[in-house]
């Protein structure tokens, strides 16, 4: 086993892509969670620096969801860069002002069926993108001798679906051949050769995470469970890809990010950790739960909203099924799944149903003002 915190990286200044989306944001919520914590990983293991927030606020970036860091740690151990992970000058001068020595890379066009109607966008941002970050790490992290310096790290996050699709047995692991079947994860395996490449070819020091769906609180409003819990509680149809019967394995986002900090912490230099919930759910099976827990704390009736269910025409290329087996992170640095589906499903439902404001926001555009109206750059 190789879990050891006495060995573990010393961090002072962690630099966050995509910091306002919906995993980073929760990542950075749990670091400062940490922070304030008795068991107080986050400064035991020896961080006391800065995060870095770097997030270009496309569409699904969200400074609501830091507004508590934002007044608690803004200014002191919190910073916020509006800035294109493309843009080499800023990606540089954000690297010189805040002496990055750890990037953690969450920064990505994560939507499989946006990806299929305009798959350009997720070429530059999660092709060019990641290519810019390691480019820029590796030019400032490189010593005046040509050597790279060894303490510091380029924590690369990606997804499962660049394995691409599974039968009814058997689960991805870290040795299993890229096969993506989407722009999207396409894309996202790209990225992922590229990091590999800078570590084997540059001695970039870099660790890489696959995982699967995430859920959680602040998921954009298009992505399956929280569309699913709003338009039950409007009334709307639910749309079901074909007959519904697509698996997924699902993971709460604070167990990930939990698996992140660890990997980030103590992973291997050079290696990459597949992070799974070990919850496989028919889509169809996962929606009839959501329209149970939706209805009790709504008062609606299930038969009722169960009506407005609408099979639709399948997605392009949808893949059968996905499964990790993550064992390796389990062996190598003692993380395990903490939250239950039942628990994790239910808790997403009452964040969702309570925080319509932020929701709404969304719908109504008024999120894309919020940071002009309300946030000033400290």
């Amino acid at each position: 086993m190789y879990y050891n915190l006495s060995m573990s990286r010393k961090l002072k200044n962690i630099l966050i892509t995509g910091g306002a989306g919906f995993i980073g944001s929760n990542f950075i919520h749990y670091l400062f969670n940490m922070s304030s914590s008795k068991e107080n990983l986050f400064n035991d293991a020896g961080f006391d620096g800065k995060v870095i927030n770097v997030d270009s606020l496309t569409y699904a970036g969200n400074l609501e969801n830091l507004v508590d860091i934002e007044n608690k740690w803004g200014g002191n151990r919190y910073f916020f860069e509006k800035a294109d992970i493309c843009d080499r000058k800023e990606i540089e001068r954000i690297f010189k002002q805040y002496d990055i020595d750890t990037v953690i890379h969450f920064a990505a066009e994560s939507h499989v069926d946006r990806s299929i109607l305009g798959p350009e966008t997720f070429i530059r941002t999660n092709v060019l993108g990641t290519f810019t970050m390691l480019d820029v790490a590796k030019n400032y992290w490189t010593k005046s001798d040509g050597s790279i310096r060894d303490d510091v790290l380029f924590h690369h996050i990606s997804t499962d679906e660049v394995y691409g699709s599974l039968g009814d047995e058997g689960y991805f692991t870290e040795t299993t051949i890229y096969d993506p079947r989407s722009p999207y994860s396409s894309s996202k395996a790209s990225s992922d050769h590229i990091v590999m490449a800078y570590f084997h070819t540059y001695g970039l020091p870099i660790t890489l995470s696959n995982c699967t769906n995430n859920y959680g609180p602040y998921q954009f409003p298009e992505k399956l469970l929280p569309l699913m819990i709003s338009n039950i509680k409007s009334g709307k149809n639910l749309p079901v890809y074909g007959k519904g019967d697509n698996i997924r394995d699902w993971i709460y986002v604070e167990d990930h990010n939990r698996a992140v900090w660890l990997v980030v912490k103590n992973g291997r230099t050079g290696e990459k950790y597949n992070i799974g919930g070990e919850n496989e759910w028919q889509n169809i099976k996962l929606l009839e739960k959501v329209i149970e827990l939706t209805c009790k704390e709504t008062g609606k009736k299930v038969e009722d909203v169960e009506k407005t269910i609408v099979h639709v025409k399948d997605r392009l290329g949808h893949d059968k099924r996905y499964a990790i087996d993550c064992s390796k992170i389990k062996k190598e640095l003692g993380w395990t799944r903490k939250m239950t589906f039942e628990e994790g499903l239910s808790e997403t439902v009452n964040w969702n149903l309570s925080n319509s404001e932020w929701i709404d926001h969304i719908l109504s555009g008024e999120y894309v003002n919020w940071v002009e109206k309300n946030y000033t750059k400290r």
